[in-house]
């Protein structure tokens, strides 16, 4: 079983997936816009250039995402997309790369439970937790 995350955006999924990209040193393998899709003669204009789906590799795990169809966008809320790292040095790099443009909730910081620990909301409106773990190599 495989569990990974699928994120919804609000018209700017490539954006923030071209974002993800380079923050995360990741690879997009697959995207597909609404228009490039067989539901293309079904969907309404304003949709046509935005995401159906895309997926991104980061470290051998998946992270895939979409443009919400029209009215049918929710603000994320009630989750994190953690990131647990193994150095220090990956810890604030990742924070400062996805906090560009977003908003600090706690900044990145040793804990009890963490060498590091950060969280953030990205400037697309997706909560995230990075952490490295104490006791981790």
């Amino acid at each position: 079983m495989q569990l990974n995350p699928y994120l919804s955006f609000d018209g700017n999924c490539d954006e923030a997936f071209k974002f993800y990209e380079k923050a995360l040193g990741g690879k997009i393998l697959f995207k597909m816009t609404y228009g490039e899709s067989p539901m293309a003669k079904e969907t309404p204009k304003e949709l046509l250039g935005k995401v159906m789906h895309t997926r991104i590799e980061v470290s051998g795990k998946i992270l895939m995402a979409s443009d919400a169809p029209c009215n049918r966008y929710e603000k994320p809320q009630g989750f994190h997309v953690t990131l647990g790292v193994d150095t220090i040095a990956e810890a604030e790099r990742l924070f400062k790369a996805l906090s560009e443009k977003g908003t600090v909730g706690m900044p990145i910081q040793e804990t009890f439970w963490a060498h590091r620990f950060g969280m953030l909301v990205d400037q697309f409106g997706i909560p995230w937790m990075i952490n490295y773990e104490k006791g981790m190599p």
